[in-house]
């Protein structure tokens, strides 16, 4: 495990904060520490009782714990647990059920008993949930208490469903949700409109009452609530802050969750610090932003007051350091992605140019199948243009995507089109029927038939090759891998397997891809680009070693939920006003998407329109930095086997 070493830099940080350099090291440091007190409750003939959370977060702990259960023997025999909250109303056995998602991820996987298991009841009349709640709190005190308490946070800063303006005095109680929080639970009931107004939740005074606290953070999405939960002043307008008062409490976090603590994000403010290549980078972007002023007007006096004066010291003057870090940015920029042909004349720099080898195979890997478009549209367009033999993997069929609406439209087309031209067949008729009354009568959140489920997937695929004609790549470079992960026709997936890795390792050795484009975006809110991401670095780690990889180069992307920061970016690739406006029409292919997507996150605008927004707002930050002034810009940063994802 790789925690990263700054612990002289965390004196902005008002609670003990551990951050790993990926989700998964986090994952398992916490599963060790549950283990070792389960083991330690057992060893003392005591139980072990814990608080658990649900939610996408604590999954990797639950998977960590059910592998340390079937592989090393850790029993639940002694636990007894107290899961935070559940929906109300709502039934134990429904798909959204935390009552599920526990069984689903956790407690059918180990042997602990089922009398030992306790979570809030959705069922119970709301003439007796009071009693209920009460009930319930008395049931924690008289298990012994938690010893622990797992956590999450939402992006209100919630933890449980303990909403802004929970106290340190409440406790197990029916409360309303908040439009953020309902708005972030939408995708789970396929539209905001079935997410449940209220929720039985444990209180933050019973969270206060665990012996020890351990609250998980993952993915850039977090980091704003990160930042103000570990270093903001405690208000019941932000719950997680309260946590500063716990005397045992700590937050887990992997790298993306923790980039706007002041360590990271502006470690020269809490005390003298080693520069080094991009530290030096981020020091003066944030100096030339701070003061609205282009990095080559930086004077010494700018860097003195804004207390960089050890980066002037280590490094020489300011107009020596502005040149250094105005040269890097610059050679950020390129308008040939794929590299430039020998005949070309190369007047950028040669590491950028990449002419070694042209044309190139390139493999751009969607998580979804307008992932491609949405995020590195223009530059998929430039790599087409340029003559490069350009592939691009659908890794998922993005079926739950899909509005019953339009798929009863392509029923209703494919049945004009069999009477039209006389195909109709008694097994056609019998799925037209099926589909009609399946979507007629389906309860909302419900899931979609097998049948159903590959109709959506066949509508995303039309729609996903609609979308490449219009970037100039032909259909025959199109890979559908549908991977199996995905396919269980709800939000929640079933965890990555040796057969999701096999199928991108297959199609590696098919192409041998000269580049390869990634989705890096990780705030994806239901973690299917992450859990993609991560399925192409576990395939990568078996192909490194062939020969044909020693001329690949991995390039990572974003656009759909998030941008690169500028100082982080090894690649930018300017585009012209005509080619953010084919990069919008190539969007728009993706019919089903467009206007309102079935699981559109926490932001409100289509999501054409978030991208080409974010590439003009980096284009922006390039001239504002005194770089040539475009009017978009894709932003890539580069992969190599020693940087944390």
């Amino acid at each position: 495990m790789t925690v990263l070493d700054v612990d002289p830099m965390t004196q902005m940080e008002l609670i003990p904060t551990q951050v790993f350099e990926a989700s998964g090291e986090a994952n398992r440091a916490v599963a060790q520490e549950i283990a070792g007190l389960i083991r330690q409750r057992a060893a003392e003939g005591k139980p072990c009782v814990l608080g658990l959370a649900t939610g996408s977060t604590p999954v990797g702990v639950y998977d960590e714990l059910i592998r340390l259960h079937k592989e090393e023997g850790l029993s639940f025999a002694n636990v007894v647990t107290f899961n935070l909250d559940e929906y109300y109303p709502i039934k134990p056995n429904e798909l959204q059920s935390y009552n599920r998602f526990m069984a689903e991820h956790l407690f059918d996987h180990i042997d602990i008993p089922k009398d030992q298991i306790n979570i809030p009841d959705g069922t119970v009349s709301s003439d007796t949930v009071h009693e209920y709640c009460q009930r319930y709190e008395k049931m924690i005190d008289d298990a012994g208490g938690l010893d622990l308490q797992l956590l999450g946070i939402g992006r209100t800063g919630h933890i449980g469903f303990n909403e802004p303006g929970s106290g340190l005095k409440s406790i197990t109680r029916l409360i309303t949700l908040d439009k953020v929080t309902r708005m972030d639970a939408s995708g789970d009931f396929f539209a905001e409109e079935n997410v449940p107004r209220r929720a039985v939740t444990m209180g933050v005074g019973s969270i206060f009452k665990a012996r020890r606290v351990v609250l998980l953070a993952f993915g850039e999405n977090k980091a704003p609530v990160v930042a103000k939960a570990v270093e903001g002043e405690v208000t019941d307008a932000i719950p997680a802050t309260l946590l500063q008062q716990h005397p045992n409490a700590q937050i887990v976090l992997d790298q993306a969750a923790a980039d706007l603590l002041t360590r990271f994000k502006t470690p020269w403010v809490v005390g003298p610090m080693k520069w080094s290549g991009r530290t030096i980078r981020t020091g003066v972007i944030w100096l030339s932003q701070k003061l609205g002023k282009p990095i080559l007007k930086l004077t010494e006096e700018d860097y003195n007051e804004a207390g960089l004066q050890d980066l002037l010291a280590e490094h020489g003057s300011a107009y020596d350091i502005n040149v250094r870090v105005f040269r890097e940015m610059q050679r950020t920029i390129t308008g040939w992605p794929g590299g430039k042909p020998k005949s070309a004349k190369v007047v950028d720099d040669p590491d950028l140019a990449r002419d070694k080898i042209f044309p190139k195979r390139v493999l751009i890997f969607s998580p979804h199948p307008d992932d491609d478009v949405i995020s590195m549209g223009g530059t998929l367009i430039r790599l087409a243009d340029h003559g490069h033999d350009v592939h691009v993997a659908y890794q998922v069929s993005g079926n739950i995507a899909v509005f019953d609406d339009d798929a009863i439209r392509f029923v209703d087309f494919v049945r004009e089109c069999n009477e039209l031209f006389n195909i109709e067949t008694e097994q056609t008729t019998q799925l037209e029927q099926h589909i009609e009354e399946y979507l007629h009568n389906k309860e909302p959140g419900q899931v979609d038939s097998p049948q159903i489920q590959k109709l959506k997937g066949l509508i995303r695929r039309g729609e996903a090759r609609a979308a490449c004609r219009a970037c100039g790549v032909p259909a025959k470079n199109l890979h559908f891998m549908d991977m199996p992960f995905y396919e269980t026709g709800r939000v929640r997936k079933k965890p990555i397997s040796d057969k999701d890795i096999q199928i991108i390792v297959d199609l590696f050795h098919e192409i041998k891809p000269h580049q390869i484009y990634a989705a890096g975006d990780l705030s994806d809110p239901h973690g299917t680009h992450r859990v993609c991401l991560d399925a192409i670095m576990q395939a990568i780690e078996k192909i490194k070693h062939e020969d044909w990889f020693t001329d690949c180069e991995v390039w990572l992307y974003r656009g759909a939920w998030q941008e690169w920061e500028p100082q982080a970016i090894d690649m930018a690739v300017p585009l012209s006003p005509q080619e953010l406006l084919r990069k919008r029409n190539a969007i728009f292919k993706h019919e089903s998407q467009k206007d309102r997507a079935l699981f559109p996150g926490s932001d409100e605008r289509e999501f054409w329109k978030r991208a080409e927004d974010r590439n003009c707002d980096t284009a922006r930050i390039y001239d504002q930095l005194g770089l040539p002034e475009y009017e978009g810009i894709e932003a890539f940063v580069r992969w190599s086997a020693d940087k944390a994802i």
